[in-house]
């Protein structure tokens, strides 16, 4: 699997760290600055969350700093960064954590998670523990909450009607640059390409790219509903995303501080969650009203062909045994 990031370099990195972390820095009262480093605007529903109800609710014993739009740290380099205690927080993905730990791909498979309810009932599940406990010990990285990001709808700068994967033949669709991502492209019928966030809407305009997946919250943040056509909605992945801490600065905080840092990532997270949900459910409108033509393919068609890809993946050697039947199991 390639990556950005040298693996044994990373996880030999993270057992050097010391205790002192230069990343952390204090005033004369020995308040800690929590750097938070993420790709999305500010007005994402995510991002919103986080200064409404994360900042405000740790102001007591730390000071939140986010920085929005990749301008701290490039998508894709977060973790390396807390790894090597440049960085105290981000946002991370199951497709980043797949290239560092396998097993985290199972997550980045289309059509395995049903809704947003399921994706949180999975993560507080000890299905995911071990992943986790991975995560942490190799990567000194704490996953603290789920973060919906929405149901991943196909977005297109042509005309070209889609109704099955076949029709995708020879779409140039835009994907992150992981492995799991661009599988995620392939599996669905198109062409994937590497390509930052926040260079979308720019390959979109010049046609650099065909199209691009994203949920409609996003979709209308970005304003990439100025350069495209049509959406279709394939609904191929529940995407999801990781409130992550450094687990080193996670520890040096009192048992009441982590306490209270736990309540309020999972309280912005409930927010940011039942906002996007809101929000999904309005903005097919909101796009059909701006001109963009908004349908459902043949749903079956996808599901079948993308679940058979995966399962013939070598992704699907990295899932540990009987982890698929475990999720499909949660209600």
């Amino acid at each position: 699997m390639t990556s950005s990031i040298n693996r044994r370099a990373l996880i030999a990195g993270t057992g050097a760290l010391g205790f002192g972390l230069a990343s952390i820095h204090t005033a004369k009262a020995q308040t800690p600055t929590l750097r938070l480093s993420g790709p999305m605007t500010p007005t994402d529903q995510r991002a919103v969350a986080l200064i409404e109800i994360f900042g405000p609710a740790i102001s007591s014993f730390a000071t939140f700093q986010p920085h929005w739009n990749a301008t701290l740290f490039r998508q894709g380099t977060e973790l390396e960064a807390i790894a090597r205690g440049n960085l105290e927080m981000s946002v991370t993905s199951p497709q980043e954590l797949a290239t560092l730990i396998p097993g985290w791909s199972i997550f980045t498979a289309g059509y395995l998670l049903r809704d947003a309810d399921h994706q949180q009932k999975v993560f507080a599940d000890a299905v995911v523990n071990d992943l986790k406990a991975q995560t942490e010990t190799r990567l000194n990285v704490k996953l603290l909450s789920v973060m919906y990001l929405g149901r991943r709808q196909i977005n297109l700068r042509t005309e070209r009607e889609i109704r099955t994967p076949a029709d995708m033949a020879g779409v140039r669709l835009r994907m992150p640059n992981t492995e799991a991502w661009l599988f995620l492209g392939q599996a669905l019928g198109a062409n994937p390409l590497p390509l930052a966030f926040t260079e979308i809407y720019t390959a979109l305009q010049t046609g650099a790219i065909d199209g691009q997946d994203n949920p409609l919250p996003t979709n209308r943040d970005s304003k990439f509903y100025e350069v495209t056509r049509q959406i279709v909605l394939t609904s191929h992945l529940v995407d999801q995303n990781y409130l992550a801490i450094s687990k080193r600065v996670f520890d040096r905080f009192t048992p009441a501080q982590q306490a209270a840092l736990q309540k309020a990532s999972d309280d912005a997270a409930a927010q940011a969650r039942t906002r996007q949900l809101a929000l999904e459910t309005e903005l097919e409108g909101f796009f059909r009203e701006r001109g963009l033509r908004v349908y459902t393919p043949d749903i079956e068609s996808f599901r079948r062909k993308v679940q058979a890809d995966y399962l013939a993946s070598r992704f699907a050697r990295d899932w540990p045994a009987g982890m698929v039947d475990r999720i499909n199991a949660i209600r």
